[in-house]
């Protein structure tokens, strides 16, 4: 019985590289029928897989239009992986015996299922991710590029930006700390984005604390609460923010006004109500506020 070629890859690259088209050509040569898997990555939309299955699909069919394209999504086990692989093939085309292609840095060394597998070798020293990066900021002026941009961003799923404030107290609680970012007229917790190399958001609080007050020693981060944050940038936006509140002690060291925060000051912790209500307190953080307040039992 004659066999299908089958490659495994991902193609998650703007245009077919010389590498790419040389894969293709060689299985081509030896079966009179070819089959493309391509991997579909769980997160959607991302640096590594910006490409959906959809517009990777017609990337090929554009360089080969007879081609057999079939998506396969990521597992976490490679032996279900190799699995679904199976199943994915023997149900789609049943009776027909597979060869499966891939290079060095392939499939292969995942691969536990019941086909043969061969590694081609490399054609050149190319890179999709080379490719990626090297046009991660090229604009081009044509529609399409436009609609491009729009098909990706409609295909994403709404975000949630997570962020961290923090009440830094003193000793018995009576005064916090509070700043004010440069051109604002109201007072905020010091905080900020987290950072996708944080390791939890107490380290975030900490990195931030310290980025925008400067090198002082404080308690341990206590959690406080978390809250959907009104924020006027995406008051408008399907995304959102929500951050996650802490409260610690100052210990030691003189805070100081950094980063993008241009003023810092002490205040006392039964006036906030009162600044509040005198439009001293920037409306979003209204909520950590009240927050505050509970935790340390003086809400009214």
């Amino acid at each position: 019985m004659k066999t299908t070629g089958v490659i495994i890859a991902r193609f998650q690259t703007p245009y077919l590289h010389e590498g790419h088209k040389f894969l293709i050509n060689e299985i081509k040569g030896r079966h009179n029928k070819m089959v493309i898997v391509l991997g579909v990555s769980p997160v959607k939309g991302s640096r590594r897989n910006p490409f959906d299955f959809y517009t990777r699909e017609k990337l090929l069919k554009q360089f080969e239009p007879e081609l057999v394209v079939l998506p396969l999504r990521d597992n976490a086990s490679d032996q279900v992986w190799s699995q679904q692989l199976d199943a994915l093939l023997t149900s789609t085309f049943s009776m027909e015996q597979f060869v499966l292609y891939g290079s060095r840095d392939s499939f292969i060394q995942y691969y536990s299922g019941q086909f043969a597998v061969e590694e081609l070798p490399e054609k050149g020293n190319y890179s999709a991710s080379d490719i990626r990066e090297e046009n991660g900021d090229k604009v081009l002026s044509s529609v399409d590029f436009r609609l491009g941009i729009n098909y990706a961003y409609h295909g994403m799923y709404p975000k949630v930006y997570a962020t961290v404030d923090v009440a830094v107290l003193n000793e018995d609680n009576s005064e916090v700390l509070l700043g004010k970012k440069h051109l604002a007229a109201q007072w905020r917790f010091p905080g900020g984005f987290t950072d996708p190399e944080d390791e939890s958001f107490e380290a975030a609080a900490k990195r931030e604390l310290s980025e925008e007050c400067g090198p002082i020693e404080v308690s341990e981060m206590q959690f406080v609460g978390s809250a959907k944050i009104d924020d006027w940038r995406y008051r408008n936006e399907t995304d959102k923010i929500i951050t996650s509140f802490f409260k610690t002690t100052l210990v030691y060291g003189k805070p100081h006004a950094a980063d993008d925060l241009a003023e810092l000051s002490w205040f006392p912790v039964n006036e906030l109500q009162g600044m509040i209500e005198k439009n001293q307190i920037t409306p979003e953080h209204h909520v950590l506020i009240q927050q505050l307040l509970k935790n340390i039992g003086q809400s009214k």
